[in-house]
């Protein structure tokens, strides 16, 4: 899989100067002729900047002008991919420097006539800044479209934290603000769709945890056969933070659990290689002991402090007395979206949220800088 800041490339460039040029054949595109030969010395959003900058620039006049262009170029199937990222940017660029509600309005459906050839969620959230409400007014629309893209467009255009994506300030501060989106496509056909309104709600729980754990429970009062795995996703987050709303909603209250451990096979991890580490639970409770289990990896940090990442174990149910032994090797090999630093870290287990002691090795040695790909 290519890294993220290699999918805008020479060849994306060339192939939107075709496209162009096969439409508007006097307008010479010299700016992205200049473009082509940089592109790759750049990251990735700074790729897909550069190319939005030279099509506003070698395609001067108002709005309706850019936008037919595109429509026109849009005709050929091929025009899609890559490509369309600074395209959509440059039409909400356009869109809000000309400040008319008829551009605006225009633009909103011109994205969605796009979204399918790559995704017009990143270029969407220029319009999100420029007038939230309108924008949300033209979206819930398009939660009844008979195209799942557009449907995808309405929840992961609106996503709080987009990855890759500019912030939209006016929707972290109006929290909730995007919810009726969410409750009109959570029982979406499409798994695509669903996927896209379980991380939407997992984003907004970094801000309103207790909002989010009741609109999963609303929606688990009315569900549909996919509705309790989309929940299980959106509360993700919060069931690695030990949030006891959200869990006892999963099905994992408080249990009498002991938990001895985290053992590990070693003091020491050299970066590439893994550490095995091991715990027993106990359930002393009168009762069965329906659990979820994960564990911990507290990372050191470049200035010495730690911040921990959790992962999965397993979900179990443990009979009265039963003890069970879990485990697992976790790897330090490069990934791109992490970078090891040598010295202390720690490992913990925890049940239901509930914490064991920290189990602390050493990494020996760093790993090299990542190149980060989107998760």
């Amino acid at each position: 899989m290519p890294f993220a800041d290699q999918l805008i490339n020479e060849s994306t460039v060339l192939d939107l100067i075709g496209s162009l040029v096969a439409v508007v054949p006097d307008a010479g595109l010299p700016t992205l002729h200049l473009a082509a030969p940089v592109i790759e010395t750049l990251g990735l959003r700074e790729r897909a900047d550069l190319l939005c900058d030279a099509l506003l620039s070698d395609l001067p006049g108002d709005y309706a002008a850019l936008a037919g262009t595109i429509r026109a170029a849009s005709e050929d199937e091929a025009f899609r991919g890559w490509l369309i990222w600074p395209v959509t940017s440059a039409i909400a660029v356009k869109t809000v420097a000309e400040g008319t509600t008829a551009a605006f309005d225009d633009a909103m459906a011109l994205l969605a006539e796009l979204t399918g050839r790559l995704t017009a969620e990143f270029a969407i959230r220029t319009l999100l800044r420029h007038d939230l409400d309108r924008a949300l007014e033209l979206i819930r629309d398009w939660t009844t479209s008979e195209d799942l893209d557009v449907r995808r467009l309405a929840s992961e255009g609106t996503r709080p934290y987009l990855p890759w994506s500019t912030r939209v300030p006016e929707i972290t501060a109006r929290t909730g603000v995007t919810i009726p989106v969410l409750n009109a496509l959570y029982r979406d056909p499409e798994e695509y769709v669903r996927r896209s309104v379980a991380n939407h709600l997992n984003d907004l729980s970094r801000d309103a945890p207790a909002m989010v754990v009741d609109t999963a429970r609303r929606w688990l009062a009315e569900p549909d056969e996919n509705t309790a795995r989309l929940v299980r996703h959106a509360l993700r987050t919060l069931v690695k933070k030990g949030d006891v709303q959200a869990l006892e909603l999963l099905g994992f209250g408080p249990v009498s659990v002991d938990i001895a451990g985290p053992v590990l096979g070693s003091t020491t991890v050299e970066f590439g290689r893994s550490i095995e580490f091991s715990a027993v639970l106990h359930n002393r409770g009168d009762e069965p002991a329906r659990v979820a289990i994960d564990y911990t990896v507290y990372h050191r940090k470049a200035n010495g402090g730690q911040t921990g990442k959790t992962f999965k174990l397993a979900t179990r149910t443990l009979e009265r007395d039963e003890k069970l032994e879990v485990g697992r090797e976790h790897s330090f090999r490069a990934i791109a979206t992490r970078r090891y630093h040598p010295g202390m870290h720690a490992i913990s287990v925890q049940v239901n949220g509930v914490e064991s002691a920290r189990a602390e090795f050493e990494l020996l040695t760093e790993s090299p800088a990542p190149k980060p790909e989107r998760q």
